[in-house]
């Protein structure tokens, strides 16, 4: 198994044609590029001000880097100011080692043709991460199970506006905590062909993740380039504990790209003002992408921002509110001064089912990234509960509607075309443009529509059930996963998948915590 540890794998041989030839073929759209301006909320004052504060932040106040010696020292090498577990990074330094990080870069999938560029103009959607239950129509709300997990799985492989295969897409509550990362990390390379994510809940699962992938596109390619994103999330208020710190080691270590991201709920774990907020998540970001450049001068990072608000009757953090979009909308300012690839939104909702509150909490959620200039967005389509359930129905009726992103980020076409001065002459006034030459050359591309929705009349839709789009939903989910084939992979680098997780998994005793 060690002839393609030089060279990236491919698939090959005579079965993997074979099995390509007779695969349900189905759509894939490209990842977004952007023909639409950015929504920028704040000023160059206001800029300048939470800059200033977020550098008093990080010299003044200081983050802790809890139980993490190495950081420590790493830090005081650097020129910080480090006083037990708490480091107070002087103004400039952060900013000037989060330099060195790139302002985009390639996540290589095993199949070539769905790479993804994150950073610049360009929008990347994946899936929910993260949830310890899943919801259907027929089973109701249950612990997730790894079965669930492979199905979601391939229902973000046959998804036409999904661009990455995700991470833990939901926890797989079955198989016991310290060998799920296993079985969860070869779902995502065996039943799907997208780009993946890593595991972070602990270091040394962080190294399987890397092992992994060398054994999918080789050792060399893997050390020259990106094939991981990993989430790492800082744990607010300016705190970075040792698990998360050490994952993010390993893969800066591995030139494997790691989003980094407090998690803020405002009112709880940040202040409860936009601006208080802002500075906050800028002085985490600035010193976690700093510490990775410590870790590797240019690391792949992202500015992560997972930022909503607090209900301050129940505690219940809210979703698609306007302080939410305030923030997200400035977080993208700066990471852009950064000139950081920037992760926020999804398809957020509160809501315990795939209800009307859920679309318009999702929707807000969803075009107020688009606006604010997401590169990298997780939780695009799944999200249900605040984060806490994978629901079936709703990651098809989600993934639908990345649809509308997609077309909304074209802008408007200005070619000769766009402009239909030809069908404008050809009808004339009084006329209609149905039978027009350019609506005939156009309508199969003309509006985006639904591939969920119904759009039939009254009598149609009711003689055929009285369908809602749940039900609709459901329906889609079973087609999907009936429909599903596994693509195509080399069996040898399967074996050899195979084989490490067995190994891995026999080395160590259960661990259910």
């Amino acid at each position: 198994m060690t002839e393609g540890a030089g060279r990236r794998a491919r698939g090959g041989g005579g079965s993997v044609r074979r099995a390509e030839r007779t695969a349900v073929s189905f759509d894939v759209a490209k990842y977004i590029s952007r023909n639409i301006p950015n929504f920028e909320i704040l000023n160059e004052e206001a800029l300048q001000i939470i800059e200033h504060n977020a550098e008093t932040v990080l010299e003044e106040i200081g983050v802790n880097f809890i139980d993490n010696p190495a950081a420590l020292e790493r830090w005081r090498a650097a020129g910080a100011d480090v006083k037990g577990e708490r480091v107070h990074i002087p103004r400039g330094l952060a900013r000037k080692l989060c330099a060195t990080a790139p302002s985009s870069f390639t996540q290589h999938a095993r199949n070539s043709s769905r790479n993804v560029e994150v950073g610049g103009r360009n929008l990347v959607l994946a899936p929910v991460y993260g949830p310890p239950f899943v919801r259907d129509r027929t089973g109701g709300r249950r612990y997730a199970t790894m079965a669930d997990f492979e199905n979601f799985v391939k229902l973000g492989y046959m998804s036409k506006w999904l661009h990455h295969s995700g991470g833990t897409v939901c926890e797989p509550t079955d198989i016991p905590v310290n060998k799920r990362h296993l079985d969860m990390l070869r779902a995502h390379m065996v039943l799907s062909d997208k780009p993946y994510m890593g595991s972070v809940t602990e270091p040394d699962r962080a190294a399987d993740s890397v092992e992994m992938s060398k054994l999918l596109f080789g050792a060399d390619f893997v050390d020259q380039n990106v094939v991981m994103t990993s989430l790492i999330n800082i744990n607010s208020p300016l705190t970075f504990d040792s698990t998360m710190m050490g994952a993010l080691e390993v893969y800066a270590a591995a030139g494997q790209a790691a989003i980094i991201s407090p998690f803020i709920v405002g009112g709880a774990m940040a202040p409860v003002t936009v601006a208080g907020t802002l500075t906050q998540v800028l002085a985490e970001v600035l010193a976690g992408v700093a510490y990775s450049q410590l870790v590797r001068a240019g690391a792949p990072v992202i500015f992560g921002a997972f930022v909503t608000s607090i209900d301050m009757n129940s505690g219940a953090p809210t979703f698609g509110t306007p302080e939410a979009a305030h923030i997200t909308y400035g977080a993208g300012q700066l990471a852009r001064r950064l000139k950081l690839p920037y992760r926020s939104g999804g398809a957020f909702c509160g809501s315990k089912l795939p209800d009307a509150q859920a679309a318009y909490e999702s929707a807000n959620s969803l075009n107020m990234a688009l606006l604010a200039g997401v590169n990298f967005m997780l939780h695009a389509c799944g999200w249900l509960e605040g984060g806490l359930v994978s629901s079936y129905e709703k990651f098809v009726m989600d993934a639908d509607q990345l649809g509308t992103l997609h077309h909304l980020a074209q802008g408007v076409m200005m070619d000769t075309n766009g402009q239909a001065m030809d069908a404008i002459h050809e009808v004339g006034p009084g006329g209609h443009y149905l039978g027009c030459e350019h609506t005939q050359a156009n309508f199969k591309t003309a509006f985006w529509r639904s591939d969920l929705f119904d759009y039939k009349p009254f009598e149609t839709w009711y003689e055929e059930g009285a369908r809602d789009t749940e039900t609709l939903a459901n329906n889609r989910v079973a087609k999907m996963l009936g429909d599903y084939q596994a693509p195509a992979l080399d069996e040898g680098i399967r074996e050899a998948i195979d084989d490490y997780v067995a190994r891995k998994k026999a080395a160590v005793p259960d661990a259910f915590i």
